[in-house]
């Protein structure tokens, strides 16, 4: 059974019939009659809402249950005296100041003044966390001031780092007029111009000249080097009457503590002089014997270890023996014609302390288990 499907769409009844679109001039005309009914409208409920007033809680209800658009006179209401009110004063309000509280939220904040703040690398303090850390308490100058410029600030910065280092229009001057004994001079060449910044920490007034000419005293030792090679205590190093130092940044890494940089000619003229070890054949003779004595304790060390191995090694054996094991110890014969090892008599090696036998026909050497 086939069905009959028609090849061409059904043809439109009589009584209907195409409807064309609207031309630009009725869409115009449409627009203006509704907007004139929509003003009208409005204004007839504006005249209505004067006449008869309600409440604002009324009139929303019923414009909202009519499903009506809300009147511009429904937002223009009076507002009640119970809701807020942000227009009215503070002063106005009868409730007072101090009886607004923060929400909960915020009622533990604390506010900061980040520019007493300083980066400790392990966080951001201020001199009143830690009062007793210098590294805390910043000067007045390493903050800008808000009436300067950041041009003036840098020129202020670098007039008093040129103050500190003594260097440039800050350098003490020289006067010829004064006698000899005031004017303080080199100690090597008796020039005037000595490093004012190492006279004044270090206590040695030298120049630029002689620092270079004679390294094998005006260099500078760490603290690490006077603790190895002069065999000085850190009490010793931190006093600063007995041993003046300079600080300079660690240039392993920034967040280690600064370098403690010493005077060769100072550090010896200390470890030489009585008050320590007296000559430089002393301070050998200390080194000497401070390296035999770290060398017995490592050699000590060892032993004792291995007479530990050695009595494992017996008490595994033993064990070995306890169960019936199969086979022999090293060098039994064994059958199917294996070498049987002749050991000699046991030598003591020097080295070591341990005993070493040797075998006669092969060489091999062997360390004895004394038990």
């Amino acid at each position: 059974m086939t069905s009959i499907r028609p090849s061409t769409p059904p043809p439109q009844p009589a009584g209907l019939e195409a409807k064309s679109p609207l031309t630009p001039e009725q869409i115009r005309r449409l627009e203006i009659s509704r907007l004139k009914a929509k003003a009208l409208r409005e204004q007839r409920e504006a005249e209505r809402a004067a006449a008869n007033p309600t409440p604002p809680s009324l009139s929303l209800s019923k414009s909202t249950v009519a499903g009506q658009k809300r009147s511009f006179a429904t937002f223009n209401a009076q507002t009640p005296a119970t809701s807020r009110d942000a227009k009215k004063d503070q002063a106005s309000s009868d409730r007072p100041l101090e009886a607004i509280q923060p929400a909960r939220n915020f009622a533990k904040y604390i506010e900061y003044d980040l520019s007493k703040m300083t980066d400790t690398k392990g966080g951001f303090l201020t001199a009143e966390d830690d009062p007793y850390n210098k590294a805390l308490h910043r000067e007045d100058g390493d903050v800008k001031p808000a009436d300067m410029t950041l041009k003036e600030w840098e020129r202020q910065r670098l007039l008093r780092s040129l103050q500190s280092r003594k260097v440039g229009p800050f350098e003490p001057g020289i006067n010829e007029l004064k006698r000899e004994e005031q004017n303080k001079q080199c100690r090597e060449c008796g020039s005037l111009e000595i490093d004012w910044k190492w006279e004044e920490i270090l206590k040695c007034a030298v120049c630029n000249a002689c620092k270079d000419k004679c390294p094998e005293k005006y260099s500078l030792l760490t603290k690490t080097e006077a603790k190895d090679d002069y065999l000085l205590t850190d009490p010793e190093l931190k006093d600063e009457n007995l041993l003046p130092h300079l600080e300079r940044p660690n240039p392993h890494k920034s967040t280690w503590n600064n370098m403690m940089l010493y005077l060769r000619y100072q550090v010896e003229g200390y470890a030489f002089s009585e008050r320590k070890w007296g000559s430089p054949e002393a301070l050998d003779e200390e080194f000497t014997r401070r390296e035999t004595e770290k060398k017995k304790r490592k050699e000590s060390k060892f032993k004792s270890k291995l007479e530990d191995l050695k009595k494992r090694t017996r008490v595994e054996a033993w064990r070995r023996s306890r169960r019936g094991g199969s086979g022999g110890n090293f060098g039994d014969d064994l059958p199917g014609g294996k070498h049987v090892h002749e050991w000699s008599r046991p030598i003591e090696n020097p080295k070591t302390g341990v005993s070493v036998k040797t075998c006669i026909g092969c060489g091999m050497d062997v360390e004895e288990l004394q038990f």
